[in-house]
């Protein structure tokens, strides 16, 4: 064998050697950001560390694989509508009683598909392995929720609250709870018009 070919073999061997690893990181780093959509920017936003960023996610699916999740059966699925239909009956007359019933429902709803509930962080962990297209709605409904126990939501919020859950509670059924109205819909009986009147 000529000192070039064995020069041209070794430069391969260490091109590859560098190619494959950078190649299993990029495919690992695309899997990620399909999976946690925007969940991944706001892990590497958070973290300021990519990496870390990513190790987080990975443990999340590790964690999470660890879960009985149990699907939902017909019966649980209407009650689980009917409910919330009553929610969105409630917030005309009492916006902040049915947002907090919307949280309260929503945090029934993901402890009986079997996610943990007793820390809310963690409970988000777990969540977006598999809702994290819904996760920021879930937080900001939370958060509102939060600002309505201290007396101090508006009802703008209050209303942006329970659309909130509501995409995350949607999710989480696996079908809409109620139909979508359209912004231009008067029915009474929708968080949406509560504040237009």
């Amino acid at each position: 064998m000529s000192s070039t070919l064995i020069v041209v073999i070794v430069l391969v061997v260490i091109a590859l050697a560098v190619a494959i690893p950078f190649l299993v990181r990029t495919n690992r780093r695309r899997a990620l950001q399909s999976r946690f959509g925007p969940e991944y920017d706001r892990m590497v936003a958070e973290r300021d560390d990519r990496t870390a960023a990513e190790r987080e996610l990975r443990d999340r699916e590790r964690r999470h694989a660890e879960l009985s999740l149990t699907p939902l059966s017909d019966d649980a699925r209407q009650q689980y509508a009917t409910a919330w239909e009553e929610i969105q009956a409630r917030f005309v007359d009492s916006p902040g009683e049915a947002v907090a019933d919307a949280d309260q429902l929503v945090t029934r709803l993901i402890a009986e598909r079997g996610y943990p509930t007793e820390d809310y962080e963690d409970q988000l962990a777990h969540l977006s392995v598999e809702h994290a297209r819904t996760l920021t709605h879930y937080r900001d409904a939370h958060e509102i929720h939060l600002t309505n126990q201290r007396g101090e939501a508006s009802t703008e919020q209050l209303r942006q609250a329970v659309v909130h859950y509501r995409a995350l509670f949607a999710d989480l059924l696996g079908t809409e709870p109620v139909p979508h109205t359209r912004p231009d819909d008067t029915r009474p009986d929708t968080p949406q018009d509560a504040t237009s009147r």
